[in-house]
C-alpha cells in the first residue's frame, strides 16, 4: 500500500502546511501540531460535530446519582449517627419518607455518644405539651410532633383527640413513633381512636417509662394486654382514666394494682368488663395511695362499695355514678366500713341504692366529708336527707339534684340539722318543693350559710323565702333561677341580707321596685347582678344601679326593657367601675347609645352585643377598634 500511495510509512511528515490546495476542506480539522503525522495521499475521514440537541439527550438519559436511591437500611445508620435531635430533626423536614425513618429509631440505637453529649442542659425535660384534635390527628404529625420536641427539651404532655363518629387517622404507626422519640412523655391522652390497638400501647410503654398519667376514652381495641404492659413498664403511673374502652377488664386493673403503688387518681366509666374483682384488687393494693376514685356506669354490685368503704383509707374525693346492680346494702355496707374518714367531697347520681337508711349510713361513716352532691336519687325521701344532715357535722356544701321525693320540710329541716358549718344549698329541678308553711321555731337562726342556689323548682315560693330571710340572716350570694312564683313582696323578704351576688335570670315577676331597693341595701356590696329574662326591668333600675352600686363589677340586663336612656344613666356614673355588662336582646338600645357605651369601654374587659337588632355592624365595628382591651361578642 505504502508503494501505490509513494508513502514509506516512516520519514514522511508534513510540517506547518497543508495537504489540500483547498483551504475550506482544511478548515474541517483543527490546527496541526509541528510533529503531527499525516499520510501524503489518503483522505481523512470527516466526521459531523455532534449536535446541541444530541447532547441534551445523552444527558437526559443518563442515570441520576442520589441520596434516595440508598436502601432503608443504610439510611437508617446515618440517621442514627447523626450529632444530635436537632440534625435528625433537620433531615427529617425533607420528605415523609426520612420523617418516617428518623421517627423509628429507638433511644437506644441512638451513637453512644451523641446520646451523652445531647442530654438536656437547662433542666427543662419534658417541659413541652401537644395537642392534636380532629383532622390534625395523623400518624404523620405524630411523628413530626415526636421528632421536632425531641431537640427542644423534650414531649411531656400528648392530648390526641379523633373525630367523633368517624375512623381514625390515628394508628399504632403514630404511637411507635411517640413511644420511640420522647421517652421524657409523662401524660397521654388518647380519644375516640378507634384504629390503635395494644401494639400502639406496647411502644408507649417500653419507650415512655416516666408516663405518669394515661387516659384512654373510647378506645375499643386496646385489651387488658396494653394496659398490662402499661403497669409493668411504668411504675409511676398515678392517675388512671378509662372510659368506654369495652375490652378493658379485671386482668388490666389487677395488673396495675400490684405495678402501680402511686397511684392517685382513678376513673373509670362505661368499661363493661370491669367487675367487682377488679375494683377489689385496686382498692385494696392502694389503700395508703388511692385519692380520688370515680365508678360510673359500671357492672359492680355492692361487693364493690363495700371494698371501698373497708380500704379507702385515703380516698378523699368519691363519684359514684350510674350503678345500676349496687343496692341499699351496698350503701349501708360502705357507710359502716368506717374506712372513709378522710373523705372530703362525695358525689352520688343514679344510683338506685340511695334510699334513706343508705344514705343516713354513708353520713355516719364519713365524719369529715365537707361538700355532698346527691343527684337523681327517686327513692330520696326528707327523712333521709334529714339524717344524713344530722350525721355529716362537717358539711359546708350540699347539692340536691331531681331528688323529687324530697320536699320543702326536708329541704328547711337539713338547713336546721347541718350545723354552724354549712356554707352553701343547692336545690336544683326537685319538683317535690312547694311553697307551704313549715311552721319553723321563731328562734331559728343559722348564721353560717352564705349561698343559697334554687334553679328550676317550680313550687318554690314567697313563703319559702320568707322562712330562709329569718333563717339565714348572713346570706350573701342568692341565685333564684328560673322560679316564677315568687312575687314583689316574696324578693323584699332579702332586703335584711348584705348581697354581694345576686342572680335572678328567668324571674319574670322581678320589677323595678325589687331592684331599687336591693342596689338601694346592698350598693356597698353588691358586685354582680343577674337580670337576664326579666322583661318588667326598665331604665329605673339602671338608674338605680347607677346611683347606689360602688363596686358592682358584672351586670346582665339580657332581655330586659332598657333602652339608650337607661345605659346613659350608667355612663354618667362616677362611682360605677363595670367590667362586665351584657345587654343581649335588648332591642331597645340603639346607636345612640355608642358614646355611652364607649365612656363605660374604660373598664370593661366584656361586652355582649348578641342579638341587639337595633345597632348597626359599623356601631359594633367602631365599638371593637375603640374599645380594643374589651371582649365584644356580636
Amino acid at each position: 500500500m505504502s508503494q501505490n500511495f509513494s508513502f514509506a510509512g516512516e520519514n514522511d511528515f508534513y510540517r506547518r502546511s497543508t495537504v489540500y490546495p483547498n483551504l475550506k476542506e482544511a478548515n474541517l480539522f483543527l490546527s496541526l501540531a509541528d510533529c503531527c503525522y499525516f499520510p501524503p495521499c489518503k483522505r481523512s475521514r470527516v466526521v459531523a460535530t455532534p449536535s446541541l440537541f444530541s447532547a441534551f439527550e445523552e444527558e437526559k438519559n443518563k442515570k441520576t446519582v442520589s441520596i434516595n436511591v440508598l436502601p432503608d437500611e443504610c439510611l437508617f445508620e446515618i440517621f442514627r449517627r447523626l450529632p444530635g435531635p436537632q440534625e435528625r430533626s433537620a433531615c427529617a423536614s425533607v420528605s415523609k419518607h426520612w420523617l418516617t425513618l428518623v421517627a423509628s429509631i429507638k433511644q437506644n440505637e441512638l451513637d453512644a455518644v451523641n446520646v451523652l453529649s445531647n442530654e438536656s442542659e437547662d433542666g427543662c425535660e419534658g417541659c413541652l405539651s401537644r395537642s392534636l384534635d380532629g383532622k390534625k390527628a395523623t400518624d404523620v404529625r405524630l411523628a413530626a410532633v415526636a421528632v421536632g420536641t425531641a431537640g427542644r427539651g423534650g414531649l411531656g404532655k400528648l392530648s390526641i383527640r379523633g373525630s367523633s363518629g368517624g375512623v381514625s387517622k390515628v394508628t399504632d404507626l403514630g404511637l411507635r413513633s411517640i413511644g420511640r422519640s420522647c421517652p421524657s412523655l409523662g401524660s397521654l391522652s388518647l380519644w375516640n381512636l378507634s384504629t390503635v390497638t395494644d401494639s400502639g400501647l406496647l411502644e408507649i410503654a417500653e419507650g415512655c417509662a416516666q408516663l405518669e398519667k394515661l387516659e384512654l376514652n373510647g378506645c375499643p381495641m386496646i385489651t387488658d394486654k396494653g394496659l398490662v404492659a402499661i403497669a409493668k413498664s411504668c411504675a409511676n403511673l398515678s392517675e388512671l382514666t378509662l372510659e368506654g374502652c369495652s375490652r378493658i377488664g379485671d386482668e388490666g386493673l389487677q395488673a396495675v394494682a400490684r405495678s402501680c403503688a402511686k397511684l392517685r387518681s382513678v376513673s373509670i366509666k362505661n368499661c363493661p368488663l370491669v367487675r367487682d374483682n377488679g375494683i377489689a384488687a385496686l382498692l385494696s393494693n392502694t389503700t395508703y395511695s388511692l385519692a380520688k376514685l370515680k365508678l360510673q356506669m359500671l357492672n359492680v354490685s355492692d361487693v364493690s362499695l363495700a371494698v371501698v368503704g373497708h380500704y379507702g383509707l385515703s380516698v378523699t374525693d368519691l363519684v359514684l355514678a350510674g350503678l345500676p346492680y349496687v343496692s341499699e346494702k351496698g350503701f349501708w355496707v360502705m357507710g359502716n366500713g368506717v374506712g372513709l374518714q378522710k373523705l372530703n367531697s362525695l358525689t352520688i347520681t343514679a344510683c338506685q341504692g340511695v334510699t334513706d337508711m343508705g344514705l343516713g349510713s354513708v353520713g355516719k361513716g364519713c365524719p369529715n366529708m365537707k361538700k355532698a352532691v346527691i343527684s337523681k336519687s327517686p327513692l330520696l325521701s326528707d327523712n333521709g336527707l334529714v339524717s344524713f344532715a344530722k350525721a355529716s357535722l362537717s358539711l359546708e356544701s350540699l347539692q340536691l339534684e331531681e331528688c323529687h321525693r324530697v320536699t320543702q320540710f326536708g329541704f328547711f329541716g337539713s338547713l336546721l340539722n347541718c350545723g354552724a358549718k354549712l356554707k352553701s344549698f343547692s336545690l336544683v329541678n326537685c319538683l317535690g318543693i312547694r311553697d307551704l308553711n313549715t311552721g319553723l321555731p321563731a328562734s331559728s337562726n343559722l348564721s353560717g350559710l352564705r349561698s343559697l342556689s334554687v334553679r328550676n323548682c317550680p313550687g318554690f315560693g314567697d313563703a319559702n323565702l320568707a322562712a330562709l330571710g329569718k333563717l339565714c340572716p348572713q346570706l350573701e350570694d342568692i341565685e333564684l333561677f328560673g322560679i316564677k312564683g315568687i312575687t314583689e313582696s316574696g324578693f323584699l323578704h332579702l332586703l335584711q341580707n348584705s348581697l354581694v351576688k345576686v342572680n335572678f335570670s328567668g324571674c319574670s315577676s322581678l320589677t323595678d321596685r325589687v331592684v331599687s331597693a336591693i342596689t338601694a341595701r346592698n350598693g356597698l356590696t353588691l358586685e354582680v347582678l343577674n337580670v337576664d329574662g326579666c322583661t318588667k326591668i326598665s331604665n329605673a333600675s339602671l338608674v338605680s344601679i347607677a346611683e347606689n352600686c360602688h363596686i358592682l363589677s358584672d351586670l346582665d340586663l339580657s332581655k330586659c326593657s332598657v333602652s339608650d336612656a337607661g345605659i346613659q344613666a350608667l355612663a354618667s356614673s362616677d362611682k360605677l367601675r363595670l367590667q362586665i355588662l351584657s345587654m343581649a336582646g335588648c332591642s331597645m338600645v340603639t346607636d345612640k347609645s355608642l358614646t355611652s357605651i364607649v365612656k363605660l369601654g374604660s373598664t370593661l374587659l366584656g361586652l355582649n352585643l348578641q342579638q341587639c337588632r337595633s345597632i348597626s355592624s359599623s356601631s359594633v365595628d367602631f365599638l371593637v377598634e375603640r374599645l380594643y382591651r374589651c371582649d365584644i361578642l356580636s
